[in-house]
């Protein structure tokens, strides 16, 4: 299985999936400009390791010394000076790439480190900036990096990446195209989603594999990039974006559906079938639950209708 996305929506994907199989790779986007990512891609020109880092801790096993090593990993320093902010597993990261000279072996080697049950990549091998066309009030304008679409109040009409023909991990394209199942969102739709699709290598391998495709959306609207976006309006967001691409199924919580019917069909017209399940956690917030979502996840590659 292959999943893509980025942050904590590619985190609950992987710590649903990692229940069902060992045998998983987690394509993450790689343009964050924020935070302690963005600090050290600008200072060493690397591609920011904070989804990345996030993905290796969601797969981390399940024993002392995966939960010891995926704490370590998120743990954040809080000083008054250059550390602050930093997380303890983007400087590791950083640091095996340094020494290694190469971003793949690197996050291999942390794999290793951590026990991880399953292999991260980068989407492409160089940082990218997300620009957004955005309109707001009746009139458009350019919102250019990451952090600043995640939070933009417009809707966004047009998703480019800069360089625009960035490329791709080979290894990433190789685990779409070898893939049985390949995993989209949950996530922040627009900065972390559709822009494994703006990728020409990476979109073209999500094209022809012979993988089955899920969708999978988020538990409730984001502020900023989706706000005021119902769950078909999210569907017709990827076909824009990636006109030609088939689904097999959309997986959502029945909680987050105002309209079945138009629902359905934004999922047809992807070729998709929907499959609603509870995946929400039981105490009320916009969480993924991991069994839930892993039992989800088994119904749809088993063929359960919703």
């Amino acid at each position: 299985m292959t999943a893509l996305g980025g942050g904590h929506g590619l985190s609950a994907t992987l710590g649903a999936l990692r229940l069902l199989s060992d045998r998983l790779t987690a394509v993450v986007t790689v343009a964050d400009d924020g935070g302690s990512s963005g600090r050290l891609r600008e200072e060493l020109g690397v591609v920011p390791p904070g989804d990345l880092r996030m993905a290796l801790a969601a797969l981390c096993d399940d024993s002392d010394w995966g939960r010891t090593w995926s704490g370590l990993l998120q743990h954040r320093f809080a000083s008054g000076g250059e550390l602050d902010g930093h997380a303890m597993g983007n400087l590791l990261i950083v640091s095996l790439w340094e020494r290694l000279g190469d971003t793949v072996a690197g996050l291999d080697w942390v794999g290793r480190l951590l026990g991880a049950r399953g292999r991260v990549l980068p989407m492409a091998s160089v940082p990218l900036v997300v620009e957004a066309d955005v309109s707001s009030h009746g009139r458009c304008s350019t919102v250019v990096g990451q952090s600043k679409v995640a939070v933009t109040d417009g809707l966004v009409e047009q998703l480019r990446l800069v360089p625009a023909d960035p490329p791709a991990c080979p290894e990433a394209v190789r685990a779409v195209q070898e893939a049985d199942w390949v995993v989209m969102g949950p996530g922040s739709w627009y900065s972390s989603v559709l822009v494994h699709l703006l990728v020409p290598e990476l979109a073209a391998a999500l094209h022809s594999t012979a993988a089955r495709r899920c969708v999978t959306l988020n538990l409730s609207a984001e502020r900023g990039e989706t706000h005021g976006l119902s769950a078909p309006q999210h569907l017709e967001a990827l076909r824009k974006h990636a006109p030609g691409l088939r689904v097999d199924a959309v997986l959502a919580d029945p909680s987050t559906v105002d309209d079945r019917d138009a629902l359905e069909r934004a999922a047809a017209e992807l070729g998709a079938r929907l499959v609603l399940r509870q995946v929400r956690r039981g105490d009320g917030t916009p969480r993924h639950d991991p069994l839930r979502l892993a039992a989800a996840y088994h119904d749809v590659f088993e063929g359960v209708a919703g």
